[in-house]
């Protein structure tokens, strides 16, 4: 046990020494519904963005190091990149689509009143068919899945290699 791990204890506070195990099987089901919900919504791009989105919202340091990667490599701007937190600031950058689907993006992930507001959803239903729809939502799901599995083992980032 190092000194700052006994420190903390002593205070009550986490320590980083968590578990760094995943039950493949688990790895297996998250990683199947992440690649059925992308490949559905048929936009790799868009896709990209919702999940660095979502790891924005729920601080996942592993995950947001992850999706940028591949946000770069999949030919993403730089300005879209760094813009993302402040996106509806920045609307000249993300189309009526990758807004609607930001906007859904966040109400699904933070639930805030419980629900996703009607008029996100409606507004998501505007831009996306029911089946596309359906797996945005599912995205949003699974990279909310995938976040809370690694922020809770406080996984950091770096660890990603394509």
């Amino acid at each position: 046990m190092t000194e700052r791990g006994e420190a903390t204890r002593e205070r009550g506070e986490a320590t980083r020494e968590r578990t760094k195990v995943l039950d493949p099987a688990v790895g297996r089901a998250l990683s199947a519904l992440s690649a059925a919900a992308k490949k559905g919504l048929g936009e790799p791009a868009l896709a990209e963005l919702v999940m660095i989105r979502a790891s924005q919202l729920n601080h996942c340091a592993f995950c947001l190091d992850m999706h940028l990667a591949l946000a770069r490599k999949n030919g993403e701007s730089e300005d879209r990149l760094q813009l993302l937190d402040a996106w509806e600031e920045a609307e000249d950058l993300y189309s009526g689509r990758e807004r609607a689907a930001l906007a859904l993006t966040e109400a699904v992930t933070v639930l805030t009143e419980g629900f996703v507001p009607d008029e996100v959803y409606a507004r998501a239903a505007e831009h996306f068919d029911d089946v596309r729809l359906a797996h945005l939502i599912a995205l949003v799901t699974a990279i909310n899945g995938w976040n809370r599995v690694m922020v809770s083992r406080r996984i950091p980032p770096g660890g990603y290699a394509p």
